[in-house]
C-alpha cells in the first residue's frame, strides 16, 4: 500500500511514543517524512533510521514547539527539504497528572499550555498557511478533553482549547479542500506518562477498569486513525473529533 506516495508529511513531537509510530505508519505508505524534536536526537536519529530503512526518504528538525519562531523554523526547514506539505500532525504536547486543582503552580501551568496549546495553535495556523490543497491538518488530542479526571485540571484544559481551533480552521480553509480534524486518544500505552510502562501503577489500574475492553489504547490504534485522516478516505471528513478509546467512560 502506497496511498501516501508523493505526500510530505510534518508530524511534531515525534521522536518517540505516538508521534514516532504515526512518523512510521506514513513512512511505510509512502510519504516523505519530516521528524521533530525538542531535545531528544538520539530518540530522533533511532527513528529517522527505521524509515529509511524502509526505503521512504526522511530529515529530523529540531524545534522547540513552545517557541514559535522554533515552529516558523521547522516549516521552512520542512519546505527548503521536500518543496511543500501535505499532510501536518499537531502531537507534540506534555502532560501533567495527579495534581489537584489546589495544587498546580504557575510554572506548570505556563509550561503545559506553551506546549498543548500555544505550540498547537501555532503549529495549525503555520500549517493553514503552507499546506497544499487537499492537505491534511490533524490535531491529537486527548480524552480528558471529553471526559474530566480530577488531577488533570491543566493538562485537559490545554488540550480542549486546540480542539475549538480545528473547529473554526475546518471552516475558514475548507474550500481549499484542506481538512482539519482531531483525534483524541485515551491513555496510551508506551506513550507519554505510560511510556515505561511502570509509572501511575494506580492511574494505570483505574483507566484500565473504566475500558470496555480492559486496556490502554496502543500506538497502532491512534495510528491507525491517523492513517485514515491522512488518506483520500477522509476526503469528505471535516471539524470531526474522532475518539480512540475503547468505549471507555472516564
Amino acid at each position: 500500500m502506497n496511498h501516501l506516495k508523493n505526500k510530505v508529511a510534518l508530524i511534531t513531537g515525534s521522536a518517540r511514543g505516538l508521534g514516532s509510530a504515526i512518523a512510521e505508519r506514513y513512512a511505510a505508505l509512502g510519504a516523505d517524512i519530516v521528524i521533530n524534536y525538542s531535545r531528544d536526537k538520539q530518540s530522533a536519529d533511532q527513528v529517522l533510521t527505521r524509515i529509511h530503512a524502509m526505503g521512504a526518504r526522511a530529515i529530523s528538525v529540531q524545534a522547540d514547539i513552545s517557541r514559535v519562531e522554533d515552529i516558523r523554523k521547522l516549516f521552512a526547514e520542512t519546505i527548503k527539504a521536500f518543496g511543500k506539505i501535505d499532510i501536518v500532525v499537531a502531537n507534540a504536547g506534555v502532560e501533567l497528572v495527579e495534581v489537584p486543582v489546589s495544587e498546580f503552580t504557575e510554572e506548570q501551568f505556563d509550561r503545559v499550555f506553551a506546549i498543548n496549546t500555544k505550540g498547537s495553535y501555532f503549529t495549525m495556523q503555520l500549517a493553514a498557511k503552507h499546506l497544499q490543497e487537499n492537505g491534511r491538518i490533524i490535531y491529537i488530542a486527548s480524552s480528558t478533553t471529553s471526559f474530566p479526571v480530577p488531577g488533570m485540571a491543566v493538562y485537559g484544559g490545554s488540550k480542549s482549547t486546540p480542539r475549538y481551533l480545528v473547529d473554526v480552521l475546518s471552516k475558514e480553509i475548507g474550500h481549499k479542500g484542506i481538512t482539519v480534524n482531531s483525534i483524541i486518544p485515551f491513555a496510551v500505552d508506551h506513550a507519554g506518562i505510560f511510556s515505561d510502562g511502570d509509572s501511575y501503577p494506580d492511574l494505570r489500574k483505574q483507566l484500565i477498569q473504566s475500558c470496555p475492553m480492559g486496556r490502554l489504547a496502543s500506538v497502532e490504534d491512534v495510528a491507525n486513525v491517523a492513517e485514515f485522516f491522512a488518506s483520500d478516505l477522509a476526503s469528505f471528513v471535516n471539524g470531526q473529533h474522532h475518539l480512540v478509546n475503547g468505549g471507555a467512560i472516564n
